[in-house]
């Protein structure tokens, strides 16, 4: 897959590992999700952890100029690539109806080079993916159909 980082660079797959044989990958509907955007600010708070144990990108299909600017405008300190034009989110089954999906994949790079994903997971509201829900579940009358908001 060649992805496409924020200065227009192509990146493949490989690429995305940096240094480490490891890889946490977010699926990322982009800027018209709410949902991916809860998620998105909360990785912001653990990113430099994930970070100091695997790669960790998250992957949308936003072109990279609207990556850049809805990610800086939400204080967003992980690295984004875009699969516009690939069938990257259909090939790994994070796709519905021709519309991306929210999950994770991990991928290992082995010693031959060779790259495997070992694990994925969908998201969606209640996972254990974003502490929100779990926490407004703790309230006397839990969530009340409670959806994220782009601002409060």
């Amino acid at each position: 897959y060649a992805f496409t980082a924020w200065d227009g660079s192509a990146r493949n797959l490989s690429d995305l590992f940096g240094d480490r044989s490891e890889l946490l990958l977010i699926h990322n509907m982009g800027k018209s999700c709410v949902f991916c955007t809860l998620w998105a600010d909360g990785f912001s708070g653990v990113a430099d952890h994930l970070k100091d144990r695997a790669a960790f990108i998250v992957v949308s299909p936003d072109s990279p100029e609207v990556q850049k600017e809805f990610a800086e405008s939400r204080g967003w300190n992980f690295d984004m690539v875009s699969a516009a034009g690939t069938t990257f989110f259909r090939d790994t089954g994070f796709e519905t109806d021709g519309n991306p999906q929210p999950g994770v994949s991990t991928f290992v790079k082995n010693e031959n080079g060779s790259i495997q994903r070992a694990a994925h997971a969908d998201f969606g509201p209640g996972d254990p993916f974003c502490g929100t829900w779990h926490l407004l579940d703790l309230l006397p009358k839990g969530r009340q159909g409670w959806a994220p908001k782009y601002k409060y």
